[in-house]
């Protein structure tokens, strides 16, 4: 099952913590023999490839100041460490940590940053 939002800008996606949205690659539908494959197969498979669309900022970092003034408001600003994964890289990621959302038609896939096995960066990838 899959979630679906219509009239939804990418731009308008914010991703969380250290999670990634990631549009899939098409599988397979043939062998390198020239056999094709069907559905069932494909969908099988635990390993899948797609480009990085939005990364979230990181994985979060508690703030533990002492205070020595306790009168003093103290900075909530939240700070995170940054992910490897970069918008516009091909990931190679475990299908078993992720979660399909359809947005404006288009099938995207949500999983945190640790389900990616691989990346690779090449600025002309996505072209």
């Amino acid at each position: 099952m899959s979630l679906g939002f219509d009239k939804q800008s990418l731009e308008d996606v914010l991703m969380i913590g250290d999670k990634v949205l990631i549009q899939p690659k098409s599988p397979m539908e043939k062998t390198k023999s020239g056999l094709y494959l069907p559905p069932g197969i494909q969908e099988k498979e635990n390993i899948y490839s797609g480009y990085i669309v939005k990364v979230g900022p990181g994985y979060p970092i508690p703030n533990n100041q002492e205070y020595d003034e306790p009168w003093k408001a103290g900075s909530e600003e939240s700070k995170y460490i940054p992910l490897q994964a970069k918008v516009g890289d091909l990931a190679v990621y475990l299908q078993t940590g992720s979660f399909p959302i359809e947005i404006n038609k288009q099938k995207y896939v949500i999983l945190p940053h640790s389900a990616i096995l691989m990346l690779f960066r090449d600025k002309g990838l996505m072209e």
